[in-house]
């Protein structure tokens, strides 16, 4: 088989990246699988001028759709695995993979085809107006991308000219949504019909499992308050009964600072891989106090990986993440007394920790362990193969 993976980059790179990276990894060691790589990258998006060409051109680029056909018919894939299109490449890749009859995957890493920032998420909580409209006005009433009514307007119409045109219906074969909840809403909210949407997460190495002999509570993330950080914060004040370690960096870093300052918790700073490894092996629990309704945070996969519970808001996906008193814990997002609680009362009755770490593995054996989410991954090509061939 041969795959031609389609990404385009955002200026800072994320777990978005690390996924796209690590499955052309995983297909480039499997037997049987050529493998091939058109990226784009938003750095390329420097003037002004070059701002504006590309807001005018994200709803259909013929640049895009052209860069698309030049690598199709140099490299003759049988399936193009697309990750992200927006904004430079846009939906023309689609009618690209069409003319030429190949079959296409498109994995849902976000919500932006539903959604004009790709969070579903505004004015620090989740948000779905815009949910079922075909035109999101909303958005571009409260420039929902970047805070710009002009760019929002750009991101609305694309996502307008292709419920239109049926583009996601119609010119995709399978889709891949990273979670149960984001399947149900994409079938239920995007017109996606529901054969053509499956659910497979994203991988994540071995880590190893760990013993959790560090004794503290772990968050590792991006610090913007999408993410609940603010929540944690209060939630540390009011004491989680066990030490508190944050790593990462964003834009709440001076608030983070500030709290260990004043002795509530330890920052560590942006870890790389190993890093994170080495602090998820030796924590307790991983805290992941979302206020969004997330897609698959990788922390999720890792955490599993070294048989780490992990307390989440009881929202959006990370309700389906995560079994309660089975892999992990649950609480009200936005709310830092019921996390504190929520924490304090898993540090208190730690019988019930090792069932938790097993659990926690047994997860990872089988949905996240690169070997099996091969297997997952393949099938789905298979289907999309025969979805394009008109024999599914």
């Amino acid at each position: 088989m041969r795959v031609l993976l389609l990404h385009n980059r955002y200026r800072i790179a994320g777990g978005e990246e690390a996924a796209v990276e690590g499955e052309r990894a995983l297909l480039r060691a499997a037997p049987g699988i050529a493998v091939d790589l058109l990226e784009v990258s938003n750095e390329e998006i420097a003037s002004t001028a070059q701002t504006i060409r590309t807001a005018l051109l994200t709803p259909y680029s013929p640049a895009g759709r052209r860069l698309a056909a030049e690598r199709i018919r140099a490299f003759r894939p049988d399936v193009v695995h697309v990750h992200n299109f927006f904004p430079s490449l846009s939906p023309s890749v689609y009618d690209a993979c069409r003319s030429a009859g190949v079959a296409v995957v498109q994995t849902l890493h976000n919500y932006r085809l539903v959604c004009a920032n790709g969070l579903l998420f505004r004015d620090g909580q989740a948000c779905t107006e815009c949910l079922g409209r075909t035109w999101g006005l909303p958005a571009v009433r409260h420039g929902c991308y970047r805070g710009s009514r002009v760019g929002s307007a750009a991101v609305a119409a694309m996502i307008g000219v292709h419920r239109v045109r049926e583009t996601w219906a119609g010119r995709v074969d399978r889709f891949i949504a990273l979670t149960e909840f984001a399947r149900r809403l994409f079938r239920e909210r995007a017109g996606i019909p529901e054969e053509k949407i499956v659910v497979k997460p994203n991988a994540a190495p071995d880590a190893g499992e760990g013993d959790g002999a560090g004794g503290y509570a772990l968050y590792v993330g991006r610090l913007s308050p999408e993410k609940g950080i603010g929540s944690l914060l209060e939630a540390a004040a009011r004491g989680l009964g066990m030490p508190l370690v944050l790593a990462g960096d964003g834009p709440l870093q001076p608030q983070v600072e500030a709290a260990q300052s004043q002795g509530r918790l330890q920052y560590v700073g942006r870890q790389d891989a190993e890093g994170v490894r080495q602090l998820m092996c030796r924590a307790r629990l991983l805290l992941i106090p979302s206020v969004c309704f997330e897609g698959q945070p990788l922390v999720v996969a890792e955490a599993f990986s070294a048989g780490l519970p992990i307390a989440a808001s009881r929202i959006g996906s990370l309700e389906t993440l995560i079994d309660e008193e089975g892999n992990g814990l649950l609480f009200e997002p936005g709310k830092p007394e019921a996390l504190a609680q929520t924490v304090r009362r898993f540090a208190a009755e730690s019988g019930r920790e090792p069932a938790l770490r097993r659990r926690a593995r047994a997860t990872y054996e089988a949905l996240y362990r690169p070997d099996a989410n091969l297997k997952m991954l393949l099938a789905i090509y298979e289907q999309a193969r025969a979805q394009a061939a008109g024999t599914a």
